[in-house]
């Protein structure tokens, strides 16, 4: 029977608002639903539905609201106040609880319940109908209108937290922007220090990466992110920051989006077949976290496989989130053991998460 996956990253509450998708059909269904629409750059190319992750034993995630806010004259996308940005990822966790209440995912907040959850999928068969388990997180913290809401958000479930997404925020500096954490940024870093929550430095300008981990001590990982070695771009992380990371614990995510897999990818010309994108270039940056700490105990998946793209920006050999388990012969061929895959897999983040909720 196949392995039990964790994916560290996928925004599914986002995907199910904004791009209208229903994630209890087929993934077959949610791209003929899209056929001929041009509004999103990845309609009918989608890769995530809740069956496909069952089909593909992805019984874990950590599952992100976001909700950028972009003052005026900002370039980005977002929302034009914070506390429409709150209001946006509120209604992205009434639709988690909605997809509690029908049985089809199911919240995990405390090491017990993640074992309970493990236990179940590893017990069960192939495709076992059971639910998704997901660790909440929020992608870049805007919404968050003073740390009063902060606190809210632990106590419906959010137990992680990257502090900045694209561009300058509120708290941090992001991809693409330059500097350090100011007098808010610090002050977020410290009450989720009291809350016991994760940070996620995913997204950190380095700058803003320094800083977070000079202030922070609790929890840290990376829950999406590459290696610049591979891939030279200030969105991936360079060895020292990876070295530093694997210091203090942290498992990184590998994340399965064409132009962090493989250098010179060129956003609306370049194709996986034009590219040779492959899951090859996914084990490559799964392979350079193992070499730098020298085990297989900080490497591990957060594919953003519907962060906004599709088909047509993933590895060939992925038609839907259900094909992670081709990564394992690939591993496997370089000299990686059963109990390395574990670790990869789903391992680490478990091991993680219990020990950074062992006291809460």
């Amino acid at each position: 029977m196949a392995r039990l996956i964790f994916d560290a990253h996928l925004d599914l509450s986002m995907n199910a608002l904004e791009w209208n998708r229903d994630f209890r059909l087929p993934v077959s269904e949610i791209r003929e639903r899209e056929r001929g629409m041009e509004d999103k750059p990845d309609r009918g190319q989608g890769m995530v539905s809740l069956p496909a992750m069952r089909q593909g034993r992805v019984g874990l995630c950590v599952a992100t609201q976001i909700a950028r806010y972009v003052p005026p004259g900002g370039t980005l996308q977002g929302w034009h106040s914070q506390e429409q940005a709150w209001s946006q990822t509120q209604g992205q966790l009434a639709w988690y609880r909605t997809m509690e209440d029908q049985g089809a995912m199911l919240q995990i907040t405390t090491g017990d319940q993640l074992r309970r959850h493990v236990l179940s999928w590893q017990q069960a068969g192939v495709d076992p109908g059971l639910p998704i388990g997901y660790v909440l997180s929020l992608e870049g913290a805007d919404s968050l209108i003073n740390l009063h809401y902060l606190e809210k958000a632990y106590g419906y479930g959010l137990r992680a937290l990257g502090p900045a997404h694209y561009g300058p925020g509120v708290y941090a500096q992001g991809t693409n922007s330059e500097g350090g954490l100011g007098p808010k940024g610090r002050e977020l870093l410290a009450e989720m220090e009291r809350l016991g929550m994760i940070l996620d430095t995913t997204h950190l300008s380095d700058l803003s990466f320094w800083d977070a981990l000079d202030y922070f001590r609790g929890a840290v990982w990376a829950s999406h992110n590459n290696c610049r070695a591979l891939v030279p771009h200030q969105r991936q992380f360079s060895d020292d920051q990876i070295r530093e990371l694997i210091n203090r614990g942290a498992v990184i995510g590998t994340a399965m989006d064409a132009w962090m897999l493989i250098p010179g990818w060129n956003r609306g010309q370049s194709t996986p077949v034009s590219a040779g994108v492959s899951l090859f270039h996914a084990a490559d940056q799964i392979d350079h976290i193992c070499q730098l700490s020298g085990n297989s105990f900080h490497a591990g998946l957060g594919t953003d496989l519907d962060g906004a793209f599709g088909k047509e920006q993933a590895p060939l050999e992925l038609d839907s989130i259900a094909d992670l388990q081709k990564l394992e012969p690939m591993l496997l061929n370089r000299g990686y053991s059963e109990t390395d895959l574990d670790n990869i897999l789903y391992g680490n983040w478990m091991r993680f998460l219990e020990k950074a909720w062992a006291t809460l």
